[in-house]
């Protein structure tokens, strides 16, 4: 059964300077290495290869994933200038800008090489996308024909109720704009039925979609061997 509560929403970028750099802020680092840890379980054995972050925000993931795999090469994306910038120098601070290509772009159209990554990842952009069609016909071109894909998202609850105590659960000691960020962004989200839709529509048929904790899901698995329509 679907939840009665409707999506709701909300802009696409988070262009402006204060929200960029309190998100940067923010203490993400346990769920961020969460999600690097499980990228890493499902490229297995890869030690050379091209990756796309898709909604890369402040770098931080990329980052991490550089430090863990020195031989891959990680194109990280965002349609936020502030974010880019801010992803700049962590990567500069972090020694790792050999390996981390940053481009401002939008993810849905970012003019990259047709079947030109082995792994294509993100974390936390569906939520802000509404036309999820394009941004999956993006993903299917960009990655190579049976490439592996990993997003996770937050899904959306059940209600507001439900989405305010996962909001005091979770981010109870930072800023109120990140409180109200994060409470929006919950709102925003899709659930497991509606991204299986859009999987479906987009062709993806062979990745999955499951719920890895209270408040997030992951689509994984490898684009059809067929590839993209030429």
């Amino acid at each position: 059964m679907k939840p009665s509560m409707p999506r709701r929403p909300e802009p696409e970028l988070m262009d402006l300077k204060d929200e960029a750099v309190a998100y940067a802020k923010a203490d993400f680092a346990a769920v961020n290495e969460a999600f690097v840890q499980r990228l890493l379980a499902l490229a297995g054995p890869l030690t050379t290869g091209r990756l796309l972050d898709l909604g890369t925000g402040p770098g931080d993931i990329p980052i991490r994933v550089a430090r863990a795999r020195p031989r891959w090469h990680i194109v990280a994306v965002d349609a936020s200038q502030a974010m880019i910038q801010l992803a700049r120098r962590a990567a500069d601070r972090a020694g790792v800008s050999a390996s981390v290509e940053l481009v401002l772009g939008d993810a849905k159209t970012t003019s990259l090489p047709t079947a030109g990554f082995d792994v294509v990842f993100s974390n936390s952009i569906l939520h802000h996308v509404n036309e999820t069609d394009r941004l999956w016909a993006e993903v299917k071109r960009l990655a190579r024909p049976g490439g592996m894909v990993l997003f996770r998202d937050l899904a959306r609850p059940d209600n507001e109720d439900v989405a305010r105590r996962i909001v005091e659960q979770y981010s109870g000691q930072e800023s109120a704009l990140l409180k109200d960020e994060f409470y929006r962004s919950l709102l925003a989200a899709y659930t497991p039925e509606e991204v299986r839709e859009q999987l479906d529509r987009a062709g993806l048929t062979t990745l999955e979609v499951a719920m890895v904790s209270d408040r997030h899901l992951d689509v994984f698995g490898r684009t059809p061997q067929a590839g993209p329509q030429r």
